[in-house]
């Protein structure tokens, strides 16, 4: 009487719990609005940055006060362009927008997405749904880029049409170079006026704006009027008296101070409108005791610490010299070199410009060099970077340094303010790129567009030095490598990448031979018995979730050609014979002859492990019992054991 070894594994059972694990996540904690049918025009749809890089904002306008929502989905299950019934849906708050607005405003925040992973999203309300738009998440850990861009200020130039133009074409240039750019950040003045719907409809023509996030930064332009947070909703943002010019957060202002970290990365996002407090706010001193707090409350968890605001205080242009600038040069380098600021980017002055490392309102090193290409931050030294016009709208030309002392001559090159490393004006768009990297910061200042249209500025009557032969776009203007301080010790860093996800599964170990239990020998009782053991089994785990798993088997009836005889007279005794993967022997089964039993011809253990078992491999065997009745006809049996392996 002989029996051979089948093998059956469930994976397909086990690869339908990880999906609907993963549906369940995404929808996890959300809470379903009851979505009106109501027809609303949805538009100004725009993505924005989350607390961290499992998360999105979306903001959006509405003709109707409707309960809404955005529905997402990873793009991979969607069907001819179909949301899937597992999308998840996040609940969209707002209110009713100013008089001039007109509609009402939407936000609602994504959470809970995965790394390297492509989403469709969608918002509105069921049978009212936008198009769809997309974006891609990135690794969460390690090197990344990031996009600053200088005041764009829509229809600054006097003519809407053109500024869009350049605005978008930046957008496209920028991204068609760097497509994994993980953040889009603002230098603020998206628009010319701070609630015309005419220049924000401009400001957010681009697809791009719905494709990667935008971090929205308030300018002078903006803060006059609701508009800008109607359009950008942003993550933690202290909405508190101190942080509006004047003092009002209800009144037709925007303001608000906000912070979030992508990816070791600390930002801190400040509403530098407000830096009086004869105006009614709380000054620069709201804003020095707000970015100390959230330094020392959120710093420990991040490796670098980039300050955004839009007033530059060292720049090289018009607002070089404003009364404004020279008050915060005074109120904020020092708090900045203190808690240890690695970067600083700002806007609305209309030209590149680059600071010497500065400390505490000084350079922080007599011997730096114009236009270095390293630099090294020593204890307190921070970066201060003015961007160019994103759009070309309005460029403002560089000025004279004068013997006033905060604005004086650099000894080094009398013709530039003593703070300015590399300062730039050729009157073409430029954006700035930011390189994150494991210890260091790469920032270059790079050309997006040249004399040639769309370059409204230029179109309409100004000057234009730059050469497109020799300067063309995507050259770099300028380029610079920030060393950070280490201090007097050894900082060690290593990267752990994620683990391989590895695999469970099970072999015959050896030669899968026939299990030949010999001839039966009869017993006194009427009935005979044989014996073996099954060809070992190879248990293999090498997944990190340690999840548990087990096999099992059963034999069905033995047969020759017609004859036959139950499977459930076969028991056995499982064993481990090599230990690994947390492997545990199933218990003995008794054959079912003489006892009603039903042995091996239901499924039973033959071994398991446990969750959070230990990585490995192990043998399993087992030694097998077969009683058969005396009346059972002369042949040659077999049957066939099928092993079903479970894992989670």
């Amino acid at each position: 009487m002989r029996t051979h070894l089948s093998r059956r594994s469930r994976v397909a059972a086990s690869a339908t719990a990880a999906v609907l694990g993963v549906a369940v996540a995404l929808g996890s904690g959300v809470a379903t609005p009851a979505l009106a049918a109501d027809t609303a025009t949805l538009s100004s749809v725009i993505l924005g940055v989350g607390a961290n890089e499992t998360q999105r904002i979306v903001s959006w306008y509405s003709s109707a006060d409707n309960a809404q929502a955005i529905q997402l989905a990873p793009t991979a299950d969607l069907v001819t362009g179909e949301f899937p019934a597992t999308a998840a849906t996040f609940a969209a708050v707002g209110a009713a927008n100013i008089a001039t607005s007109g509609g009402y405003n939407r936000h609602a925040t994504i959470t809970g997405l995965k790394e390297n992973t492509a989403y469709s999203y969608r918002v509105g309300s069921e049978g009212n749904w936008s198009s769809a738009y997309a974006f891609k998440t990135q690794d969460f850990e390690g090197d990344y880029d990031f996009l600053f861009y200088g005041d764009p200020q829509i229809g600054a130039s006097g003519n809407v049409a053109k500024d869009q133009a350049g605005w978008t074409d930046t957008l496209d240039v920028s991204l068609a170079a760097n497509p994994n750019a993980e953040l889009l950040v603002s230098g603020g003045d998206q628009v010319e006026t701070a609630n015309t719907e005419s220049q924000w409809n401009a400001f957010l023509a681009s697809d791009k704006l719905r494709q990667y996030p935008w971090v929205a930064t308030i300018g002078n332009h903006d803060v006059g009027g609701k508009a800008y947070e109607q359009h950008l909703f942003t993550p933690n943002t202290d909405r508190s008296a101190a942080y509006y010019s004047n003092g009002q957060p209800a009144s037709n202002t925007s303001g608000g101070d906000y912070w979030y970290i992508y990816k070791d990365t600390l930002f801190i996002d400040l509403n530098s409108n407000s830096y009086a407090t004869s105006q009614g706010g709380g000054g620069d001193a709201a804003h020095v005791a707000y970015v100390t707090d959230v330094v020392k409350q959120h710093g420990g968890d991040a490796k670098w610490t980039v300050l955004v605001y839009h007033h530059s205080i060292y720049s090289a242009a018009s607002h070089a010299k404003d009364s404004d600038a020279k008050v915060r040069r005074t109120d904020f380098p020092k708090t900045f070199s203190d808690l240890g600021v690695d970067l600083v980017l700002q806007g609305h002055d209309h030209v590149y410009a680059r600071s010497y490392l500065i400390k505490n309102g000084e350079k922080a090193n007599a011997a730096e060099q114009p236009a270095a290409e390293d630099v090294f931050a020593g204890p307190g030294g921070v970066l201060y970077v003015t961007a160019n016009s994103a759009s070309g709208s309005k460029y403002y030309d560089i000025t004279k340094p004068d013997a006033s002392g905060t604005n004086g001559p650099d000894p080094l090159k009398p013709s530039d303010y003593w703070y300015s490393s590399v300062q730039n004006q050729e009157h073409v768009r430029s954006y700035v790129k930011v390189g994150v990297r494991s210890d260091k910061l790469v920032v270059e200042n790079i050309r997006s567009g040249s004399c040639a249209a769309p370059n409204a500025s230029v179109e309409l009557g100004s000057s234009c030095t730059n050469t497109t032969e020799a300067q063309p776009v995507g050259s770099v203007v300028d380029k610079v490598t920030v060393h950070p301080y280490h201090g007097d010790s050894q900082d060690i860093q290593v990267n752990v990448p994620n683990a391989k996800p590895g695999e469970f599964g099970w072999t015959i170990d050896g030669y899968n031979g026939l299990v030949d239990l010999g001839t039966a020998v009869e017993q006194p009782g009427d009935y005979f018995t044989a014996a073996g053991k099954i060809n070992p089994i190879k248990v293999s785990d090498s997944r990190r979730s340690l999840s548990p798993w087990s096999l099992s088997a059963s034999v069905g009836d033995f047969k020759d050609a017609d004859k036959t005889f139950s499977g459930s007279y076969l028991g056995w005794t499982p064993f481990v014979a090599d230990a690994g993967a947390g492997a545990s022997a199933g218990a003995a089964v008794e054959s079912g002859y003489g006892t009603d039993g039903k042995g091996l011809s239901v499924s039973r253990g033959l071994g398991s492990a446990a969750q959070g078992h230990t990585r490995g491999s192990a043998r399993l065997g087992a030694d097998l019992d077969l009683k058969i009745p005396a009346d059972v006809a002369k042949g040659n049996y077999r049957t066939t054991l099928t092993i079903t392996a479970l894992s989670s």
